[in-house]
């Protein structure tokens, strides 16, 4: 039984069911690759595949349109695939139960994948028309987008024409993404000398953090806890005799941490001095960040006096150094885009292990020299101290294109479809597939956008038969107006 027949449009809606009943988690994507292979050979259709099975297909124009421009249709076939704790699905080997809630589709128990499936679904509806009027089309599908977009950093471009790139991975019905950054893990590591001393041992905790993903909410000016502990660490240092015995916190790099732990060594009679200042410090930081951080708080515990292994001197003096003064959070704002962080940093994950201290922080710019150098501040700063820094993940950014022909046409297909209304147009400080395209494709005119959808990655995913209706009316548009 169909569960999205009676849907309009028709042939979006019956290539999306087909795409949910074909199990297509990241890392599990040849089955839905040979779909799309087998569409393109039943209709005689120009296709490649790759070994990793991502997959071109082209489509000469319609009549009119022979000499239009190619047009690049793209998305991709990877989801995140995740299920309710009593869900018994085997979702390496299972398709997805749909239903219909209103407005909206989801599944049964599990993610729907309208992120990316609805792309898939519009680019195979448009390959199998004979109706719609477009210029030639490549489209293009992509997989493990969800997992590094590892897909579109490996896929071959080098027999594609086309310099017009429509990105249907957005899921705010009305937004044209025009930007995007680039972005790398950079991992500070700082070796230290150890000294077994005897000294009562001051445990802090920092949580209630409010956090947040650093790519969309590194501009509103939340505290980091680890920058707050390297904050609090220096005053204390800076006060009375203090050794570090270890300092960890934050989950992920582009995760703004929420929760950080220090444990330090002091003299018996410095205790309470070294109490004051650390509630004296917080208490500052607290009132600074009362608005966005209303529910921080500390914790400490005092331990008794012990023979313990502690950080040296000179390893406390830069460890406390390095993590109170490497820079943290929005470097500089787009001048082009209202609003738009252009280059930002985050030290999502602080740790401690039994040689060294490791600061990993998330680096972001649309703008790749600027996120570039951000490194190398990074890289001279820790080297002062006789550490390296360690550089993985690096994606390109997608800068802002003034001179945007693609852009344009969007805008107006967007007001003819839609009464007049005019759209948002914004880049966002997160990383995009059509970065990496834009870094293989010379000259390269690309907007991203996507019909309305919520909970992605979640068993609470639903994407909305509207919004799906519009988008696809006005995909349709802006093909007939690239004439």
């Amino acid at each position: 039984m169909r569960v999205l027949e009676n849907l309009e449009p028709k042939k979006v809606f019956e290539y999306f069911e087909n795409i949910t009943r074909i199990p297509h988690g990241s890392g599990n994507v040849e089955a839905i690759s040979n779909y799309i292979a087998d569409f393109a050979k039943s209709r005689d259709l120009k296709y490649r595949q790759d070994d990793m099975h991502n997959i071109i297909v082209w489509k000469e124009a319609s009549k009119g349109y022979e000499n239009s421009k190619p047009v690049i249709i793209q998305g991709h076939m990877d989801m995140v695939a995740v299920k309710t704790a009593d869900s018994n699905k085997d979702m390496e080997k299972e398709g997805l139960d749909l239903e219909i809630e209103g407005d909206w589709i989801t599944a049964d128990k599990t993610s729907l994948g309208g992120d990316d499936g609805i792309a898939v679904a519009y680019a195979l509806a448009i390959l199998d028309s004979s109706e719609i009027a477009h210029p030639p089309i490549e489209a293009v599908f992509t997989v493990d987008e969800e997992v590094g977009m590892l897909g579109a950093a490996a896929i071959d471009v080098s027999d594609l024409k086309g310099k017009l790139l429509l990105n249907v991975d957005s899921e705010d019905e009305g937004i044209f993404t025009v930007s995007c950054a680039g972005g790398a893990t950079a991992t500070c590591i700082l070796p230290y000398n150890k000294d077994m001393i005897n000294a009562k041992i001051i445990e802090m905790r920092l949580d209630g953090f409010t956090g947040g993903h650093s790519g969309a909410e590194i501009h509103k000016e939340r505290a980091n806890s680890n920058c707050v502990l390297g904050r609090i660490l220096l005053n204390v240092f800076e006060n009375i005799d203090m050794r570090i015995i270890g300092v960890n916190g934050g989950e992920k790099d582009n995760a703004i941490a929420n929760l950080s732990e220090a444990a330090i060594a002091v003299l018996p009679e410095c205790v309470d001095r070294a109490k004051e200042i650390i509630n004296k410090v917080f208490d500052e930081v607290k009132d600074e960040y009362k608005v966005t951080d209303p529910a921080m708080k500390i914790t400490l515990n005092v331990m008794d006096s012990q023979l313990v292994e502690a950080m040296s001197g000179p390893s406390t003096l830069a460890t406390v150094i390095l993590l109170a003064n490497l820079p943290n959070g929005v470097e500089r704002m787009n001048p082009e885009i209202k609003d738009m962080v252009q280059t930002s940093l985050n030290l999502g994950i602080l740790r401690t292990t039994d040689k060294e201290v490791r600061m990993s922080y998330s680096v972001r710019s649309s703008k790749d020299s600027e996120k570039n150098y951000l490194i190398q501040k990074l890289k001279s700063l820790t080297e002062i101290f006789g550490g390296s820094l360690q550089c993985e993940g690096v994606y390109p950014g997608w800068e802002y294109r003034a001179d945007s022909v693609l852009r344009d046409t969007a805008v107006k297909a967007y007001r003819e479809v839609y009464g007049g209304k005019e759209p948002v147009v914004e880049g966002i400080h997160a990383g995009l597939e059509c970065g990496l395209f834009a870094s293989k494709i010379d000259d390269l005119d690309a907007i991203s956008f996507g019909p309305d959808m919520k909970d992605i990655h979640t068993t609470d995913e639903k994407l909305s038969i509207s919004s799906t209706k519009r988008t696809w009316e006005l995909l349709v548009k802006i093909l007939e107006m690239l004439k």
